[in-house]
């Protein structure tokens, strides 16, 4: 269990970010200091895809970011920030296999939008982050660090763990349902999923892009706010309004979509909910969600057609070398007939917009539910169900994981908080009220 223990360790990037632009510690010391933690970590949980000569690769860009930026006071605000990439995530210099044993070659492309934001930022990319493959469903080797015998989640396995065990404090993830919000849970790190569309696509192996999202990890919501404007569009920095009297009023759907979780993380959200409310906060329970097995029907229809279509070359090619769970989605996606994905299109459209205005006559301002079915399930043969954030995927809202506790086993728990369509500023904003509630719990 010590050992365990000592795999916990995330780090605050707001304050990293700061001590690193005081100058102390200089970007060639910090690289050897992750360096180090990667080297003595990484065996034991498998976060990064290996990279031969990884210390020399950030020594020479930490001293390159170093002469770019003499006075690291007025230096962007990532300088010498080391971030873990998801690796469907494009990075010049470093190759894609997106968890797959495809030719990376076969992968490669230009750099992804959200690591030359990052790479403006002043970040260092640390390396490749495992993922499921094509952040799918078949796991990689990626451990939970709470329990190395248990699933980190998936399919953004690796960006969690990193950032849970301290590798890194920012990491990249992305999430087609769940794969930002459920690993994030699983690891006890907060995931933020942003409105859809929110941080570009662009240089990302796609899975299904109708609901495919860039999202990040961070040890807290601080280190979430501040990474956030810096990779989303056109963030509004203004203050977030809340009711009239500055609390966020609160939603709870009901019925057959609460029912899909578990007993523990159910008992857990009451748990979380009865918090609140003795702390002043209003909570009102919603029917939102009346035809929630239609709800995964059609997402499901979407997400296999489209993810058929991204590999309709590759798999063509290079079937041989997929494994069985991405080989049964493309053939499910291959089965699907345009008519039937053109009309989960359309039942996806009027979903988001009953949704949307069910959520202003209820008046509230943000979503609560678990983030996941339960805790991390034991083995690493599953990344577990992302089941409770389909529906808020399917509508391509803002959502995040908050930590929420543990279980007796020690595992963590979440509390997904989402908000509306391209109001992420004030989803940040209004669930740091929330997670001032949990921390004193």
């Amino acid at each position: 269990m010590d050992m365990e223990q000592s795999l916990v360790r995330p780090r605050s990037l707001t304050r990293e970010a700061a001590a690193l632009r005081a100058g102390v510690p200089a970007p060639a010391v910090h690289v050897d200091r992750l360096c180090a933690r990667i080297e003595q970590v990484d065996p034991l949980i498998h976060a990064f895809v290996p990279e031969p000569g990884r210390a020399d690769r950030l020594q020479a860009e930490a001293r390159a970011l170093a002469a770019r930026h003499p006075d690291p006071a007025h230096a962007p605000p990532l300088y010498g920030v080391a971030v873990g990439v998801k690796d469907v995530v494009r990075v010049d210099g470093l190759p894609t296999r997106a968890g797959s044993a495809l030719p990376p070659g076969v992968l490669a492309g230009p750099q992804a939008a959200v690591v030359d934001r990052l790479r403006a930022a002043g970040a260092l990319v640390a390396g490749k982050t495992v993922t499921a493959e094509f952040a799918g469903a078949a796991p990689g080797p990626t451990r939970n660090p709470h329990h190395p015998g248990h699933s980190p989640g998936g399919s953004s396995s690796g960006s969690a763990a990193a950032v849970a065990a301290g590798l890194v404090p920012l990491a990249i993830g992305t999430q087609t349902i769940g794969s930002v919000v459920r690993p994030a849970a699983y690891c006890g790190v907060v995931g933020f999923r942003p409105t859809h569309g929110r941080i570009p696509s662009a240089g990302v192996i796609p899975n299904a892009p109708t609901f495919d999202t860039p999202g990040l990890f961070t040890a807290d919501l601080a280190g979430a706010a501040l990474a956030a404007p810096l990779l989303c569009d056109d963030w509004d920095d203004r203050p977030a309004a809340a009711g009239d009297d500055g609390v966020p009023v609160l939603g709870v759907p009901v019925g057959r979509y609460l029912e899909r979780a578990g007993a523990q993380a159910r008992e857990a959200f009451r748990g979380q909910l009865e918090l609140l409310t003795a702390r002043g906060l209003t909570v009102r329970r919603i029917d939102l969600l009346p035809d929630f097995d239609e709800l995964e029907r059609w997402t499901r229809t979407i997400n296999r057609f489209e993810t058929a279509a991204s590999h309709a070359e590759w798999f063509d090619r290079f079937g041989g070398l997929y494994r069985p769970e991405t080989v049964a989605a493309v053939r499910h996606g291959r089965a699907v007939a345009r008519s039937a994905y053109e009309a989960a299109l359309r039942a996806r459209s009027a979903f988001r917009e009953r949704l949307a205005e069910q959520r202003r006559r209820a008046g509230v301002d943000l979503l609560l539910a678990p983030s996941a079915t339960g805790p991390a399930p034991f083995g690493l043969d599953g990344t577990g169900s992302a089941v409770m954030s389909l529906p808020w995927s399917c509508a391509g809202l803002p959502a995040l994981s908050l930590p929420a506790g543990v279980t007796a086993e020690g595992l963590p728990l979440g509390l997904q908080v989402v908000g509306e369509a391209g109001a992420d500023e004030r989803l940040l904003a209004l669930a740091a009220v929330l997670e001032r509630v949990l921390d004193t719990a």
